[in-house]
């Protein structure tokens, strides 16, 4: 099933595969006991990119992502089950080490987001809304971290999740 999320340019990116076009994939981990979200690329360079104006930290500025190997599984459009994503970082720095392996226990959820940029435009990122996940489980040690992630809980989610005032839907008082 086609992804609705995917720019026009990306698309037409993934379908001519020019070898003059590169798609940066990037993961920024977010977490409370974090000092500063962990930005990476997959790339052999560091990138400075600008982040879309609804972003969760620093919406709308140019952020550096840190180059570093990594594998992603994106979860599947349109499938019946919950989707997932199985992320592995390779090599991490004992900094980043450090970190994840903190926040893994506390009860506050470590976000994911997943960015595609286009290497001849780093205006903002070519999958709008970029994916938004929360880390279900992880592992972290000297050389790699293994992450799961999936939307989050839905059954824990409110319904209907809007409050309906008078001040926001007046046609919903009587009128004699």
């Amino acid at each position: 099933m086609p992804d609705s999320t995917l720019s026009q340019a990306i698309k037409e990116a993934y379908a001519a595969a020019p070898s003059s076009e590169i798609v940066l994939h990037t993961l920024e981990f977010r977490h409370t006991s974090f000092t500063a979200p962990i930005r990476v690329v997959l790339d052999n360079t560091d990138l400075a990119a600008f982040l879309e104006s609804g972003a969760p930290e620093n919406p709308g500025e140019q952020v550096d992502f840190i180059a570093m190997q990594f594998s992603l599984t994106k979860p599947e459009v349109g499938t019946n089950g919950a989707p997932e994503m199985s992320i592995e970082l390779d090599n991490v720095s004992p900094e980043i080490e450090d970190q994840m392996s903190s926040a893994i226990f506390t009860q506050a959820v470590i976000e994911v987001t997943y960015r595609a940029y286009l290497g001849s435009d780093l205006s903002g990122p070519q999958n709008n809304p970029p994916l938004h996940m929360e880390v279900k489980s992880c592992r972290a040690d000297d050389f790699k971290v293994t992450a799961r992630c999936s939307f989050g809980n839905f059954n824990n989610t409110r319904f209907p999740n809007e409050i309906y005032r008078l001040t926001d839907y007046p046609s919903l008082a009587e009128v004699y």
